[in-house]
């Protein structure tokens, strides 16, 4: 016989991960890494880092693998520190101390649901603002003792690290995070062994792993599909955070929504509110459904009624193309079978979803998320203007300027962005009360009795921690991605704590507009070129894997970066992460920002700044153009008034704009040192920064908003039609029923206005107006409203200029009159018509039951 040269099969690989044995002594160290607590405490992280700091970077700030990796030897020399031991025990003091405060419990519990959460670096489950920002949020749940639960996904490879090519092209790496590192925990159940989750899915059942993350007193639980109980064809649907196509996204967004109901009920949570963070969770309320109607046997419009009473919704998504729009085939192949569960038809479903019902359009997941939810808002005020206008087409019998969309406007974590140099400055100078009072003014006030030099030296503190960063971190990349060590080590050089040094760092998408700035090279290259003046710009960010233009703009300014007048004065740092960020945000002297207006919903990286005493120079646009304004003497600005319909054109003036701020204001300013070697102007624009700005941009104004505005509100109406087996929700749905059924046979019988012009027939301001109307109810009564609605036209726009109600004079039968006298009180041109309306007081807004004839 012949030998063949080798015989081998496939390995069977199998995972053992091996940790270092923790003395007894130390075993507080395991507590404390296992729960993000020492996220954005300060004493927790510095001794983390101070166990060994070579280590602490190398594993990327992660304290699991740091005590899985840490030498023997090195914990022989802890044990035998006493300085460190205090140290361990002190903190650990602390932490307890903190778990200890119960939850409140005079404010309602919240289920929050989000696809991403950006928490710290080492947990891959985020990929830009929507996931820091949710993070942020629960952070500070944790920190008001908001009795809130956390849903989302435990992603396999989590979104991309980035690296760039020699000619600057963007290079995503998916890297497998290993779950045995993270600072994670799985669920066990009764039988002491990881928790399956059985979902039910179109013919076969997902099963979960269930992972807790603690964040200080929160729990954050993330569900994992990625094992071998799962098919080849289902395991990747928890592989990438927005990865995939279409039909990975339904599967991502069926099994964060109704995955996760099924996982709080196994659990045996449930809360007062329901709040999906963007339309990827907007399934959680087709589960809800699904529950009131097959476990409590109400009926689908009951049932609907208690589900959007304790529903809501924030978009974070100022374009309509932003959304998630399903065709009806694939929602279909995935929820085919959930009208026969609601007992509804499929017709009934998915125009749920549909701005237009009854057409062919795509599914939703936002429309879909209004009509089952009783609040929305925006994340800040400009963005619930646009979002009132986006969605204005769900409701159309009402104007956008009527619409019950809400804002709260976005706030960031002050203990994890503000560098803790600032927190123990605030501490000693302001108190440590401020961190538990964050969003009163009056607790910043007293940064205006701080010296000048103070402030100064904190700023060149974070400046130098800021470089230093750069030339630590960032040399091995360069080195490995540029090529020439002697380039590298030159731009690393040319890095001066002296210049005017300008941040500028966010996802990569067009409307960022981070092209603007190289808009006339000729005019960059003197401005970073004044060796009197010298100034600096650091770029930073990622452009989504499929997004060829962003990726472009990358490319460009790496080009930009390596021409002769520009090497070490533009500098484009890789990888973007919460690491980086949090170096950037505290480092720079100036947060840059020019969006195309209004497409930057909030935007929350120049908050960051502001708790760092970095100064913002903004487009009038998202949360700056409500931060501007409690102090224009705090930042620079480009108005938010559009000169040009040519975006091209706009985009040229907006530049030269830039320029001009920057050497005729912004520079100057920066370098009109006095004989202490600092800007007294420029001190005072930072003392009026963080006084006048930054505490109302907080988590925590942001939190006491969602409670104060929607959370408690809501919570008191559903438990009010809750009550005694859903009484009032079977009573409005009982009201809306007689309603609808008789809607289209309410017959306008007379229309009487008098108008009372004179002269030429023109009305006059103070000329009164009578409107009379005489209306056959059909039996509905006081269920029918009647009102005057009236726009201005201006300059070639249509203005809202309000409603006025018309008041029942007579009743005759079924047969109302109604009648409005009133005065014009403003000259120019108007539109009016008459606008009946359902009228109930148990409606939350209108917008709950849009029904409306005009006549």
């Amino acid at each position: 016989m012949k030998l063949q040269v080798s015989n081998t099969n496939e390995p069977v690989w199998r995972s053992l991960t091996v940790s270092a044995q923790l003395p007894k002594d130390l075993k507080a160290l395991e507590e404390l890494s296992k729960n993000l607590w020492w996220v954005w405490n300060s004493e927790g992280k510095n001794l983390f880092r101070d166990l060994d700091h070579d280590l602490w970077r190398k594993v990327g700030e992660n304290p699991v693998m740091l005590l899985q990796q840490i030498s023997s030897k090195r914990l022989e020399e802890i044990l035998a520190d006493e300085h460190m031991m205090e140290r361990i025990n002190s903190t650990y003091a602390a932490f307890k101390e903190y778990m200890s405060k119960p939850m409140r419990d005079d404010i309602p519990s919240v289920a929050y649901f989000s696809m991403e959460y950006g928490l710290c670096n080492c947990l891959k489950i985020y990929s830009g603002g929507l996931g820091v920002l949710a993070g942020d949020y629960i952070k500070q749940a944790s920190d008001s003792r908001v009795p809130m639960t956390a849903v989302g996904f435990l992603y396999r490879y989590g979104y991309f690290a980035q690296s760039l090519s020699m000619d600057g092209q963007q290079i995503a790496n998916y890297e497998p995070q290993n779950f045995d590192q993270l600072p994670i925990e799985a669920v066990l159940g009764e039988d002491g062994l990881p928790m399956i989750l059985e979902v039910p899915f179109p013919g076969r059942i997902i099963y979960c792993h269930v992972w807790r993350v603690n964040v200080g007193r929160m729990n954050l639980y993330l569900l994992d599909t990625d094992f071998d109980m799962n098919s080849e064809y289902d395991r990747p649907i928890t592989h990438k955070l927005y990865g995939g196509d279409w039909e990975n996204r339904m599967k991502q967004e069926y099994l964060l929504g109704i995955g996760g109901i099924y996982m709080l009920n196994r659990l045996g949570i449930h809360t007062d509110i329901y709040h999906a963070n963007e339309g990827h969770a907007a399934l959680l309320n087709l589960q809800r459904l699904v529950d009131y109607v097959q476990k409590e046997n109400l009926p689908f419009n009951v049932a609907l009624e208690v589900v959007r009473a304790s529903s809501l919704y924030t978009v974070h998504t100022p374009v309509p193309a932003g959304h998630d729009y399903f065709e009806e085939s694939l929602l279909g192949k995935y929820l085919g079978e959930y009208p026969a569960k609601l007992g509804i038809s499929w017709n009934d479903l998915i125009n749920m979803g549909r701005e237009n019902p009854d057409t062919p359009e795509r599914f939703s997941m936002s429309v879909f998320a209004l009509n089952t939810c009783q609040e929305a808002n925006g994340v800040s005020w400009l963005h619930g203007e646009v979002s009132k206008k986006m969605f204005a087409g769900v409701w159309k019998g009402y104007g956008p300027e009527e619409s019950h969309v809400k804002y709260v406007t976005n706030g960031v974590h002050m203990p994890t962005w503000a560098a803790s140099e600032w927190k123990s400055f605030y501490g000693d100078k302001l108190g440590e009360q401020l961190f538990e009072d964050q969003s009163n003014p009056d607790a910043w006030k007293g940064i205006f009795n701080v010296p000048d030099d103070e402030i100064w030296n904190m700023r060149m503190t974070l400046k130098n921690k800021f470089i230093n960063f750069v030339k630590r971190d960032f040399k091995e990349k360069w080195l490995k991605n540029q090529g020439d060590p002697g380039a590298v080590v030159n731009i690393l050089e040319k890095i001066n704590p002296n210049a005017l040094i300008i941040g500028f760092a966010r996802r990569f998408a067009t409307y960022k507009r981070a092209h603007l700035l190289f808009t006339d090279l000729d005019r960059l290259a003197k401005i970073v070129n004044n060796e009197k003046y010298p100034v600096q710009f650091i770029f930073s960010g990622k452009a989504h894997p499929a997004d060829g233009a962003g990726q472009g703009l990358i490319k460009r300014i790496i080009e930009i970066s390596k021409m002769p007048q520009f090497l070490g004065k533009i500098i484009f740092l890789e990888d973007y992460n919460m690491i980086v960020a949090k170096r950037l945000v505290s480092g720079v002297d100036i947060w840059l920002n020019t969006p195309t207006r209004p497409l930057e919903a909030s935007g929350t990286s120049g908050e960051k700044a502001e708790m760092n005493g970095v100064l913002n120079f903004s487009v009038l646009d998202g949360w700056w153009y409500e931060g501007y304004k409690f102090d224009e003497l705090a930042g620079w600005a480009l108005t938010e008034k559009r000169t040009f319909t040519d975006q091209g054109q706009q985009d040229r003036l907006d530049a030269a704009t830039i320029y001009s701020m920057l050497e005729n204001e912004i520079v100057p300013l920066y370098f009109n040192k006095n004989y202490k070697g600092y800007s007294p102007e420029w001190i005072d624009r930072i003392k009026r920064s963080i006084a006048h700005i930054a505490p109302h941009f907080t988590m925590k104004r942001q939190l006491d908003d969602y409670i104060d505005r929607l959370y408690v509100p809501e919570a008191d109406r559903a438990a009010e039609i809750k009550k005694d087996n859903y009484a009032k929700a079977r009573e409005i749905v009982a009201w809306k029923e007689n309603v609808a059924s008789k809607w289209n046979q309410v017959e306008i019988v007379n229309v009487d206005i008098k108008e009372n012009s004179v002269g030429n027939g023109a009305a006059r301001t103070g000329n009164p107006i009578e409107v009379s109307c005489v209306i056959d109810t059909k039996g509905l009564g006081d269920a029918i409203g009647v009102e005057v609605v009236k726009y201005r036209d201006h300059d070639g726009t249509s203005e809202f200029a309000g409603t006025e109600p018309l008041t029942i004079v007579k009743k005759e039968g079924n047969v109302y009159t109604y009648d409005l006298k009133t005065e014009l009180d403003t000259a120019g041109v108007f539109r009016y018509s008459l606008r009946m309306y359902p009228n109930n007081p148990d409606l939350p807004h209108r917008q709950d039951f849009a029904y409306t004839r005009w006549f």
